[in-house]
């Protein structure tokens, strides 16, 4: 164990006297399983790691590291890409992965309360005999957690017409800095006060530990049809998005891929894509029957009409798993193509689809890197992967100076950094494209509010103004910053 920390010995002691040996690990082996999450191009051992089984054990945790000014760092499945469960190498992992029971499901009211260590794939298990679903489901659904989704405010391809994790969750249990647990929203979806569910949902575990989480459920549509699309063009696969969108459809799912990443999904999943395809589109729609029969002989006349070389239409369940297959396990494919890839995260307008992707084709040229690109179309949540290999000196920096720019260019047509990976520590520094000084300020006044003691996840999410100004990220005229008034932390 790094016993680096000055009280390292104390503060092990008291943690002894709250937690079994088993939810401590001390030992070098069993650490390096946390040393990083999704993101593993970033690394950290951390100094300790503690696995909770209950509320109250956490709140001794929390009590004792803020004694001792020992950083936080609350950890889920660790299936996020962005960092954000990265350790600190002087700080307590916090996992939560032993706080895994559904509490209960209430079919009157669609509603489940659930531990945050829950796999999200396991809630929409557990609702399904009642006729239920949980609407949110990201790629990593079979592993992830729902305190992590809380903590990313995870999306998934049903987002679009679902929302995202903090339009399904209705109320939270969380443990301050103070030790002090707070229980937020509730079983409905109207509560008095501030909203501060908006608040905890994305925040990465800066503010608070997320103990309990009640979600919304969903009645199981009576028939779905998915779509399975390939175009010649890029182009027209982007205007085939906004044709339908514009004709007031809202499917229960829209995702993109460019060639690339198709060739890649059909080698590993075998899902029947068409490879001859610029680009694919998987359409899902849902609803009664007569109103999904009526939405798919419409959006087929869209598709057809806005240049659609290849349409699918699957009713039968079989055939959909197979053509979501493919989508669903494409990060895994893509990563037989190259021994690395850094999944990027960025958002921008609908309409500025096709000039990004040829910025990032323009981008991918100038780095000597390829990338397969897969997205949320409807929305505009681009996941481009970078394709890259750590083991050739200087690629790694490369990919993430590329992803860097990639974000760049989102803010620049008018999107933003982040859609659903968070912030973490990859993109510390274009949140400095991003954001002025006053707005980061905001940022860090919450997380004062919030977590007084500066123990939660220091140093994730929020960059410093300092390090906007040193990166050039913030315009500085005359050698003064903006905001001189506003402390530099």
């Amino acid at each position: 164990m790094n016993t680096s920390h000055k009280n390292a010995e104390q503060v092990l002691d008291q943690l002894r006297g709250v937690l079994p040996d088993t939810s401590l690990i001390t030992d070098a082996a069993g650490l390096k399983p946390y040393e990083t999450d999704g993101l593993t191009a970033i690394r950290e051992l951390p100094w300790l790691v503690v696995l909770p089984t209950t509320e109250q054990q956490v709140v001794e945790v929390v009590n004792i590291c803020r004694q001792h000014q020992v950083p936080i760092i609350a950890r889920g499945a660790g299936t996020g890409l962005s960092g954000g469960a990265r350790p600190h190498k002087h700080g307590v992992v916090l996992g939560l992965s032993k706080m895994n029971q559904i509490l209960h499901v209430d079919e009157v009211n669609s509603v489940a309360r659930v531990q945050p260590g829950v796999r999200n794939l396991a809630i929409t298990e557990a609702a399904k005999q009642f006729g239920l679903y949980y609407a949110p489901d990201p790629s990593s659904q079979i592993a992830c957690s729902i305190g992590g989704n809380v903590a990313e405010n995870a999306g998934g391809v049903h987002c679009l017409k679902y929302g995202l994790t903090v339009h399904n969750v209705l109320g939270v249990r969380v443990v301050t800095s103070d030790g002090e647990v707070l229980e937020i929203g509730g079983a409905v979806y109207d509560r008095p006060g501030l909203d501060l569910l908006a608040l905890l949902c994305g925040s990465e575990g800066m503010l608070g530990i997320v103990t309990e989480v009640t979600v919304a459920l969903l009645p199981q549509p009576q028939q779905k049809s998915v779509i399975l699309v390939g175009f010649d063009e890029v182009t027209q696969a982007g205007a085939a998005v906004a044709d339908i969108i514009a004709a007031g459809i809202i499917p229960a799912g829209m995702e993109m891929m460019d060639k690339r990443a198709v060739e890649a999904a059909e080698q590993f999943a075998h899902a029947g894509y068409p490879l001859e395809a610029a680009a694919i589109l998987i359409i899902e729609l849902d609803g009664s029957d007569t109103e999904v029969a009526a939405l798919t002989r419409q959006v087929s006349e869209i598709l057809r009409s806005a240049g659609a070389s290849h349409i699918e239409c699957a009713d039968d369940e079989h055939t959909q798993a197979r053509l979501w297959k493919g989508r669903k396990s494409a990060f895994p494919a893509v990563g037989r193509l190259s021994p690395d890839y850094l999944c990027m995260d960025g958002t921008i307008p609908r309409a500025r689809l096709a000039e990004v992707l040829t910025r990032i084709d323009e981008l991918s040229s100038e780095f000597n890197l390829a990338v397969a690109n897969v997205f949320h179309a409807a929305d505009g949540n681009l996941h481009p992967l970078i394709l890259f290999d750590a083991n050739v000196d200087g690629q790694t920096e490369q990919a993430m100076a590329m992803g860097a720019r990639i974000l760049e260019v989102c803010v620049e047509m008018g999107g933003t950094v982040t859609g659903e990976h968070g912030v973490g520590v990859e993109k510390l520094d274009t949140m400095c494209v991003q954001f002025n000084a006053a707005e980061l300020e905001q940022f860090f006044a919450i997380k004062r509010a919030m977590d007084s003691a500066d123990i939660l996840n220091p140093g994730k999410g929020i960059p410093t103004l300092t390090r906007c100004g040193e990166l050039g990220g913030m315009h500085v005229h005359g050698g003064h910053l903006p905001f001189p008034e506003i402390e530099r932390f």
